[in-house]
């Protein structure tokens, strides 16, 4: 290593002496790469000693002190330490963006199994550094060739009550999975490692174990009774007597080992063909609980289900944001569509004077007027959503494309009807005048973000989900199966006997609202330019609402990408309530006859406000510009999430001030 890197590294550590002081000093060829940087030096995930972020520790609501992860060409931000090492590993090694998501996601289905895996699905954006391509790629799960619409609200016609023992714990939640279908198309389109050679991490850990971390070990807790009506899931996460496997224990897991084995040689036919499809049809048709004998409906999956299984590759959704260009996810997510709709309603508004006063390392919290605004700008988004956005392989958009609903001159009307002095509380969806259609409500949750730089500028942003924490509960082979079909309207009609969009039909891919995104640079002729930034996150229906937060303390309030992930979360659905984020250290909730500034001045507004805590989990990598160039990763302190990337061009104590762009 050159001597000026040499001191630049050392610089960098008498400075930063805490173990949040994220990345690697030196080259690719060095043996800190990929690591966290302490005092002491670079310690390997995993290794158990001091400083090491896979140590088990209870699991946090927030964790303050986070700093700005810098690094030079490539960098990787994941859920889960484990994770993000591997996928670092695979771009220290040459492999590209996709190569290391496919990396992450098998580790994530391993240590994270509650929030995404084999068993799911995901949606990803592809960003070509080359050819200056942004590709969307779908892999969502569908609904089973002999699906009902009434199957999540009716054991069949004959019996119209609900299945059992719910909706979401019987086999009629599960849905065709797609991840697996997915990754294999993108690695086609764009890897460079060996398909094979990407599964070894997660082999290893599953073979010789890890310690079982916070957010594992709560979620086991949490759902114990619905796992142990399971009797894979049973002897996977609990002991003998039924209690369940603690923090810090030690979880092998043979058969998910198998699984990959099995992917690795044969790709994704292995999945979807063969002993690993019989064995989810199986599982998907059991009838019976292994706790105690009671009856499960079965769901309709066959095995030309899975044979029949298709990723596909979709345009994604670009539009305009001030000086950038935003790009989403299409239908079936609604993410890109709501995002990009809320940002455009905010562009009628000047923003910049109103992002956190002192945002220090936490971000802040932003002044009462960005938050009311915000929160109303995302009703009337969510109103449009709510109505409008399905699937449209099955349910056309109005006008047939995104284009109507965002429209620069349609949204500006959105926006006017936003008043200064008083929330609207629940918006009224546009019209468009297309055929009336039902409103459905429908509840998610679940969900993780993968965010990822490589060395030749090429960008993923994919966010995975089984549904809800721990899907189904059904297990098979080492992997949780999803609960996503309850993400479909439970009702094909709404409460007028109106049909909406989003109800249930054969072969249909279910409405989410995962929202994976990229900015870049406006180019002089109003087109694409440089790539800026990549963000996205967990957390169910409240995913745009981390999304626009994230982009708009980015955008707007110049906050780093680190500021920008642990700013407080606020923003609201199309109900009268506006969530704020009570983890969050900038709120004060000590006295509640004397409510925090912001909440009481919103209730003032006549907001309900909500101050739950909000467990996002965004992941957020940002190019700075100039000719220093490198890249800053923002983690999510609500999760264990964690940014690692080669060496850093700057001192990564320095105020990032470079971020705050212009």
């Amino acid at each position: 290593m050159p001597f000026d890197s040499l001191s630049r590294c050392f610089f960098a550590l008498t400075l930063v002496a805490t173990a949040t002081a994220l990345g690697a000093c030196g080259g690719d060829d060095d043996a800190n790469a990929c690591q966290v940087l302490t005092d002491q030096g670079g310690v390997t995930i995993g290794s158990g000693l001091p400083g090491d972020p896979a140590a088990p520790e209870p699991a946090s609501g927030y964790k303050t002190g986070k700093k700005p992860v810098h690094a030079r060409s490539y960098m990787v931000v994941s859920a889960n330490p484990l994770a993000t090492q591997a996928g670092c590993k695979v771009l220290k090694d040459g492999g590209s963006a996709v190569d290391a998501a496919v990396a992450v996601q098998m580790v994530l289905g391993l240590a994270e199994p509650q929030s995404s895996g084999l068993g799911g699905g995901a949606f990803m954006l592809h960003y070509d550094a080359q050819t200056r391509a942004v590709v969307a790629y779908d892999g969502r799960e569908t609904a089973p060739a002999a699906s009902t619409e009434n199957d999540l609200r009716w054991i069949d016609e004959a019996h119209p009550t609900a299945p059992l023992p719910s909706a979401r714990a019987s086999g009629r939640s599960i849905g065709t999975p797609g991840l697996v279908r997915m990754l294999e198309l993108a690695h086609q389109d764009h890897g460079r490692l060996p398909w094979r050679q990407l599964f070894k991490p997660a082999i290893r850990l599953a073979n010789e174990g890890f310690p079982i971390s916070g957010r594992l070990s709560a979620a086991i807790e949490a759902s114990r009774a619905n796992l142990l009506a399971d009797e894979e899931a049973a002897a996977v996460y609990f002991n003998a007597d039924k209690t369940p496997k603690a923090l810090g224990t030690p979880l092998k897991l043979p058969a998910y080992a198998d699984t990959l084995n099995l992917l690795a040689r044969e790709g994704a036919d292995g999945f979807y063909r063969g002993p690993v499809a019989q064995s989810i049809v199986d599982k998907v048709r059991d009838t019976t609980s292994a706790a105690d004998g009671s009856p499960i409906t079965p769901g309709r999956t066959t095995l030309d289900d899975l044979a029949g299984y298709e990723a596909k590759r979709r345009d994604a959704v670009c539009t305009t944001y001030r000086t950038y260009r935003v790009c989403g996810m299409p239908p079936p997510s609604s993410g890109g569509i709501t995002v990009a709709a809320t940002l455009g309603i905010l562009e009628n508004f000047d923003l910049a004077p109103l992002g956190p006063k002192d945002p220090g390392l936490e971000g802040g919290k932003p002044q009462l007027r960005a938050v009311h605004l915000v929160s109303e700008a995302e009703r009337l988004a969510y109103a449009d959503r709510d109505r409008y956005i399905a699937d449209t392989d099955f349910v056309p958009l109005p006008g047939g494309s995104p284009d109507a609903m965002l429209d620069k001159d349609y949204l500006k009307r959105r926006a006017a009807l936003i008043r200064d002095d008083r929330s609207m509380g629940t918006a009224t969806a546009g019209e468009f005048g297309t055929q009336r259609q039902g409103v459905a409500h429908t509840p998610e949750s679940g969900t993780t973000q993968v965010t990822i730089v490589d060395a030749s500028g090429d960008v993923v942003s994919m966010t995975s989900t089984v549904e809800s924490s721990f899907g189904s509960y059904h297990m098979t082979r080492g992997f949780v199966l999803n609960n996503q079909l309850t993400d479909f309207a439970a009702s094909p009609t709404d409460s007028a006997g109106l049909p909406v969009a989003n109800r249930l039909a054969a072969g249909k891919r279910p409405r989410s609202s995962m929202a994976p995104t990229l900015v870049f640079e406006r180019a002089p002729d109003g087109g694409q330019g440089e790539f800026l930034m990549a963000t996205g996150s967990p957390g169910g229906g409240t995913i745009i609402q981390y999304v626009v937060k994230t982009l708009i303390g980015v955008l707007d309030w110049r906050l780093d990408a680190q500021q920008a992930s642990s700013l407080l979360n606020f923003g609201a659905a199309n109900t009268p309530t506006t969530n704020l984020g009570g983890e969050h250290p900038s709120l004060d909730l000590s006295d509640a006859n004397r409510p925090d500034p912001l909440v009481a001045g919103l209730r003032e507004l006549g907001h309900g406000v909500s101050t739950n805590a909000l467990s996002s989990g965004t992941a957020t990598i940002v190019k700075l510009p100039g000719r220093r160039g490198g890249l800053v990763g923002g983690a999510d302190p609500r999760r264990e999430v964690l940014a690692l990337g080669d060496s850093p061009q700057r001192d990564p104590a320095a105020p990032d001030r470079d971020a705050r762009h212009r």
